[in-house]
């Protein structure tokens, strides 16, 4: 354990060799600030690293991260990355990647108790229960649980679009476009599942804040 710790030391040491011997002054430049054309709304899971899988160097991608890329209403950490991602930083891409094969949508299609995670995949089922019939529909599990997946990206794209935050930046004028994709990690592919909010108008009546 201490080996592995001490290893993450030294590659630290070798990629910051490796960045200043392409360019001198790459940290420099970082270092005056960030205006990221785009936030991130991913999973926790270790292997979908958001810049990494589409290629975006440091600086160019705002980044939260959850269990199952969910977009809680009452979860402050997710609302504070958010105001400050359309209103201080002024993205123009919000992008919630989910990924096939993800642990915590996996555990809503069960009634397994795991402990205090419990609480958070209940939101996760909730997105089950709005979609049943078309889920229990698939017998296949598998596909099943694929399109658990891609559906629960779905839900969590109109709920950023049923935010104060958003529906405000798009009252103002503010260019902000909300897109769905699923990760695959059999492949490493994107799958762009052709969702996107322009404007509250894509939204159920009922959503659509008087601003």
């Amino acid at each position: 354990m201490e080996n592995l710790y001490n290893q993450l030391l030294q590659n630290n040491k070798k990629w910051v060799a490796s960045k200043l011997e392409k360019d001198p002054e790459y940290f420099n430049r970082l270092s005056l600030g960030q205006s990221p054309p785009i936030l991130w709304i991913g999973c926790a899971d270790s292997r979908v690293p958001a810049n990494e899988i589409i290629g975006a160097e440091p600086g160019e991608v705002f980044v939260h991260r959850n269990i199952a890329n969910m977009v809680v209403h009452s979860d402050m950490n997710m609302l504070s990355v958010l105001d400050y991602a359309v209103n201080v930083l002024k993205v123009k891409h919000i992008i919630v990647c989910g990924h096939y094969g993800c642990g915590g949508v996996q555990a809503a299609m069960t009634n397994k108790h795991i402990g205090l995670i419990d609480n958070w995949i209940r939101h996760i089922k909730d997105v089950y229960r709005f979609h049943q019939e078309e889920l229990n529909a698939i017998e296949n599990e598998k596909d099943r649980f694929n399109r658990f997946v891609e559906l629960n990206v779905v839900e969590q794209v109109l709920d950023l679009g049923k935010t104060s935050i958003v529906q405000t930046a798009w009252e103002s004028g503010q260019s902000v476009h909300v897109h769905g994709w699923v990760y695959d990690i059999h492949d490493g592919l994107i799958k762009d599942l052709d969702i996107t909010l322009r404007d509250n108008k894509s939204l159920s009546d009922v959503y659509q804040l008087d601003i």
